[in-house]
């Protein structure tokens, strides 16, 4: 299907009723409008913010199982984590891509026996197919150990895959757009009654316009707000949320390589620490309990010594707060298991499906992980079919995500076909335009025959050709959209660009 204007995407019958209405534009928010609205519904996505703004723009940008999770008995969330790492890598290799990761074996902490037990069952679990199996490997003397402390002299290497998770979330949201959803961002919903046989929805936008809208159902997915939302439909919240703190470090490049580690620690924790943006070692996570407002996290101090601590214990040439680029903290609303300790509450969903006082379903969501977001869409629209009068059969399984129809997930010959096709532009903007936009990338591009065509550079090869691109089919509204949550250049630009950014944007708004 063609691409579409992303602020007018959406069905040109009944403007203001739908068959569901989604709340919450993170990943699982973005993933159900998808899935429902491959599946003929009408639908309308509705995020108070911006699409990803929260909890799905500051994760650890892996898809992963989870390994840690096997030691606390989850092996149902691991085994489906892990197929879903090969179904996303297939459907959007332009944003996933394998990553190698070394374990070393730290003498005292868990026994090498368990380590090749739990990682013989990562290779296995899942149906592995496209990524390489687990290894003993050695670290002394090689490239492997040479940013690691001489004592760690072995270890483990095994597969996983990095994202880039607020593209994830928005590539999901732009295909339900082309499918003829409805995506409203920056609304609020401040009210919604059960009609008995819908829902009546009251929602402001950024400029205080109110919109009332129609809905068969309402899925809740508004992640630490979903018992807030609740409260507001007069619907009784039989769950509980818990909210918990993950922080990450952005440090100067520490290690040559594309492969990431995985470093354990006394406390049981692992923290990771991965390429990230070319020039920059990512490090985390931390698990803390929070209690203050999920929409402006703010990395602790006692969080970043604890990472600087974590990394140190490993590295040969140590790290201080001098070598720290950036940072940056989201709220993970957990399903409230009844853990005592924040780091041993599940991950894995919950879905709560209640009726309004009249009758109205709503689904609400609780708990999950971006690696798991799909099968969790599956699962809330089928439990929502027999109310919608659908079949609960699934198709996203299968198909790529917006730009992800590369030939054979190829990226490596799909950049060299793109660097052919347009000589005059330089490789590494190529480059990192496929990464974000796979075969969408045409569409940006169109015929640019040379770098003048593109217009501005706002630096770090953004430029006004990206930009317009973002602002029309990515509903960016912001600088702040476009730097962190669209292509990522927000360390690489200077204060003084973004200003001039924002007025661009301003302009094509």
């Amino acid at each position: 299907m063609a691409t579409t204007d992303a602020t007018t995407a959406a069905t040109a019958r009944h403007p203001d009723e739908f068959d569901l209405v989604v709340i919450g534009g993170g990943i699982n928010g973005a993933g159900i409008a998808r899935e429902a609205a491959g599946r003929d519904l009408r639908v309308c996505l509705i995020e108070q913010h911006d699409l990803a703004a929260h909890t799905s723009s500051a994760s650890t940008k892996l898809i992963h199982g989870g390994l840690r999770y096997l030691e606390q008995g989850e092996l149902r969330l691991v085994r489906e984590a892990l197929a879903e790492r090969e179904r996303l890598l297939a459907i959007a290799p332009h944003i996933i891509h394998p990553m190698r990761f070394v374990l070393p074996y730290v003498d005292g902490l868990r026994p090498r026996w368990l380590l090749r037990l739990g990682l013989f069952v990562y290779d296995h679990a899942g149906g592995r197919e496209k990524l390489a199996a687990s290894a003993s490997t050695r670290l002394a003397g090689t490239a492997l150990g040479m940013p690691l402390q001489p004592a760690l002299r072995d270890g483990f290497e095994y597969s996983d895959c990095w994202v880039d998770d607020s593209r994830l979330v928005v590539l999901n949201a732009m295909d339900a757009a082309e499918r003829g959803a409805t995506v409203l961002t920056r609304t609020t919903v401040t009210r919604a009654r059960d009609r008995g046989a819908h829902w009546e929805i009251d929602a402001q936008d950024a400029l205080g316009q109110p919109q009332r809208l129609r809905a068969r159902a309402i899925v809740n997915a508004t992640g630490a707000w979903v018992n807030d939302v609740l409260d507001r439909m007069r619907v009784p919240a039989r769950q509980r949320v818990r909210l918990v703190q993950g922080s990450h470090l952005i440090l100067r490049r520490l290690y040559e390589g594309d492969h990431a580690y995985l470093l354990q620690s006394p406390d049981k924790r692992v923290v990771f620490m991965i390429p990230y943006q070319q020039h920059y070692t990512l490090v985390g996570t931390t698990d803390v309990p929070y209690a203050g407002d999920p929409a402006r996290p703010v990395i602790a101090d006692a969080e970043r010594d604890y990472l600087l601590a974590c990394v140190n214990r490993f590295l040969r040439q140590p790290v201080s707060v001098e070598d720290i680029r950036g940072s940056y903290s989201g709220v993970r609303p957990l399903y409230d298991s009844g853990e005592a300790a924040a780091q041993k509450v599940s991950r894995d969903y919950h879905l709560e499906l209640q009726q309004g006082q009249a009758g109205a379903p709503v689904l609400s969501v609780y708990g999950g992980k971006i690696t798991t977001y799909r099968r969790l869409a599956e699962h809330a629209v089928g439990l929502l079919a027999p109310s919608l009068g659908i079949e609960p059969q699934s198709w996203t399984a299968n198909e790529p995500l917006p730009g992800g129809d590369v030939p054979d997930g190829d990226m490596a010959r799909f950049i060299q076909h793109s660097r052919r096709r347009w000589p005059a532009l330089p490789p590494e903007l190529i480059d990192r335009l496929a990464r974000a936009h796979g075969t969408r990338l045409a569409l940006l591009l169109g015929d640019a025959r040379d770098r003048d065509a593109l217009g501005r550079d706002f630096g770090a090869g953004l430029t006004a050709a990206e930009v317009r691109y973002l602002v029309r089919h990515e509903w960016a509204r912001s600088a702040e959209d476009i730097l962190w949550r669209r292509t990522r250049l927000g360390l690489a630009l200077p204060a003084s660009a973004v200003h001039d950014l924002q007025d661009a944007v301003a302009k094509l708004l």
